[in-house]
């Protein structure tokens, strides 16, 4: 395949979705990728003030899935595992408004479904070299010596490294020369809740000129993404089915284009969508041995935020 597509595929790998890129609006998908956008001119929206309400699960919740994963990776079955679950929302914004409004490198509208606003690469292929970016480590930026606190905090370089091996042992089934290019460096993010600081590395390698032949192929070796599944990742998938007792969907699939010769793609995370019960925003976190269920509790909260400048 070498003409140039968009594509979306979902967590479980259910709902795959292969589409020309002049049939994504047709269907209701509208994306802003790095700049590249199908957005339509009829898409104007009016900047107002935000209004953010969340209404999180109880705690004890939270700790029932907490320990169930503590319980397995004690077992030996996981080291690493991304526990994920949706908190409600109330919000002025309409899903497309908060589409429009965000800021992101990668956004993404589901016409009636979902939003969203990722941060997060999921691999970027430019001149046969593929990169990914995992990102690990979050801390709200009005915390004492913030960005310290996450550089030297141990549990989280423990698991920033747990995933840079992940991905790149990931990369290294579909490429030769895999290197650690950048390692943890830290990253400002503005939220209209206020900033946090959030850590990522750079993971590349090699590819033959092959792989634009099925660029789908290569992408379904890579998936689920790691940074938000885990390792290893067969027996991290299904206890993460366990724990969250419900399917992710779109949330923390991938979405991306191809244009014929480069490819690039991002994680759908940062994530809210439209439920019987009203709007849900799933987030999540990386669970290991030294995770103290309090401070992930909080941050699942934390990244529950839209990425709008106070207006």
């Amino acid at each position: 395949m070498t003409e140039p597509f968009f594509f979306l595929i979902d967590f479980e790998q259910q709902q795959p979705r292969v589409i020309p890129f002049a049939e994504a609006a047709e269907q209701g998908i509208y994306f802003n990728i790095l700049g590249i956008n199908n957005i339509p001119s009829s898409f104007i929206t009016p900047v107002k003030p935000l209004s953010l309400t969340a209404k999180p699960m109880a705690f004890s919740d939270y700790q029932q899935g907490f320990n169930l994963v503590q319980e397995q990776i004690q077992r030996g079955n996981s080291y690493l595992l991304n526990l994920t679950y949706p908190t409600k929302i109330e919000t002025n914004y309409s899903l497309r408004d908060i589409f429009m409004l965000s800021e992101a490198p990668y956004k993404l509208y589901f016409q009636d479904r979902f939003v969203c606003f990722s941060p997060e690469c999921f691999i970027r292929i430019n001149n046969n070299k593929i990169y990914t970016y995992p990102m690990k480590g979050t801390i709200k930026a009005d915390v004492p010596n913030a960005r310290e606190q996450l550089l030297s905090c141990k549990k989280e370089l423990w698991e920033h490294n747990t995933i840079v091996d992940l991905l790149r042992n990931d990369l290294a089934m579909v490429a030769t020369n895999i290197e650690v290019s950048r390692f943890r460096y830290a990253e400002l993010i503005q939220t209209a809740r206020g900033a946090i600081w959030q850590t990522s590395s750079e993971i590349c390698g090699d590819l033959n000129e092959s792989w634009r032949e099925d660029p789908i192929s290569l992408l379904k070796t890579l998936l689920p993404a790691g940074s938000i599944s885990g390792a290893p990742k067969e027996k991290t998938i299904a206890i993460i089915q366990q724990a969250e007792q419900q399917p992710r969907g779109f949330y923390t699939g991938i979405f991306g284009y191809f244009d014929g010769e480069n490819l690039e793609s991002a994680v759908i995370i940062r994530y809210i969508e439209q439920t019987e019960e009203g709007l849900q925003f799933r987030s999540g976190g990386g669970i290991t041995r030294h995770s103290e269920v309090t401070s992930e509790y909080e941050e699942l909260l934390a990244k529950v935020y839209i990425p709008i400048n106070k207006r």
